[in-house]
């Protein structure tokens, strides 16, 4: 009988927003987590296809701006969760805050969010994002109502990924830890001669007046974070020396260092799997505080 409640304590009403290739799905089924109902607001096709072939179960709801269209019982829902575009809080970009559109889209969530608390005081939510200026932080911390974790992807993985993250699951939650995880340990020993870079490339990322040094990593370290640009073969991603000259890392190593599992499946191109990885979570983050509900 104790099992059959636990069980029953598990099924869950999730409204995943900005979903993406659905990293939070991932935690939560590795978890054991199971659904009463688990709705995907997301606007990509690309990254639409890949959770139909992971997750068929899943409600497609579309564009995030439409929400009070959709067909939800709100009271029902038990976790709402997202990463609102980050671009215009970002150190990379031009920090345009909340003047930039796509960041403005954390208003939206927020306005989910208040309006499901309004329904069902007892929701739980997480809404992750960038390191970023202080007094952008305040604000959103000031809106969100609760103070952020701040967790970098380095203590379970090889990557170093700053983020905040905003969630009422549990004022608990402490810092993972640390997994000794380091660039070596993620790096294929066989790989296809596409992903090495010819020697105009390197010339030309040598001497690419971006005011960004072109640098290769050092596998005995933590990777430098890969972003959503990567498949653009820029300064400020991620290259390795190997004996047969330079290279940028594989798509299937840089879901490694987002800490996807084996098991989901990809069908699509290289370029849609760096920019679906890059714009993702790093999964073992996500358990680690999703395992607190």
């Amino acid at each position: 009988m104790l099992k059959k409640l636990n069980n029953m304590k598990k099924k869950l009403n999730v409204l995943s927003l900005f979903g993406g290739m659905e990293c939070g799905r991932i935690a939560l089924d590795e978890l054991g987590f199971e659904y009463c109902n688990y709705y995907y607001s997301e606007i990509d096709k690309f990254a639409s296809k890949q959770v139909e072939i992971n997750f068929p179960d899943i409600i497609h709801l579309g564009d995030v701006e439409k929400w009070r269209e959709w067909n939800i019982d709100w009271s029902s829902l038990d976790l709402v969760f997202g990463g609102s575009p980050c671009q215009g809080f970002s150190f990379a970009g031009k920090m345009l805050a909340f003047d930039d559109p796509r960041s403005k889209l954390f208003f939206t969530f927020l306005d989910i969010v208040n309006h499901v608390k309004s329904c069902n005081s007892n929701m739980k939510f997480m809404l992750e994002n960038v390191n970023m200026k202080k007094d952008y932080l305040n604000e959103i911390t000031r809106l969100m109502g609760v103070e952020p974790l701040n967790i970098n992807s380095n203590l379970v993985s090889a990557q170093n990924r700053n983020r905040w993250y905003w969630t009422n699951i549990s004022d608990k939650i402490e810092q993972p830890s640390d997994r000794g995880i380091y660039l070596k340990d993620i790096l294929e020993d066989e790989v296809d001669e596409k992903y090495y870079l010819s020697e105009r490339m390197v010339d030309c990322l040598s001497n690419r007046p971006s005011g960004y040094k072109f640098i290769i990593s050092d596998v005995n370290n933590k990777c430098i974070t890969i972003r959503s640009g990567i498949h653009k073969m820029g300064t400020t991603d991620p290259y390795i020396s190997c004996v047969k000259g330079i290279r940028r890392l594989t798509p299937s190593e840089c879901a490694k260092l987002q800490t996807i599992p084996s098991w989901y499946k990809w069908d699509c191109s290289d370029t849609q799997k760096y920019k679906m990885l890059g714009n993702g979570w790093t999964v073992e983050v996500i358990k680690h505080i999703f395992s607190y509900l």
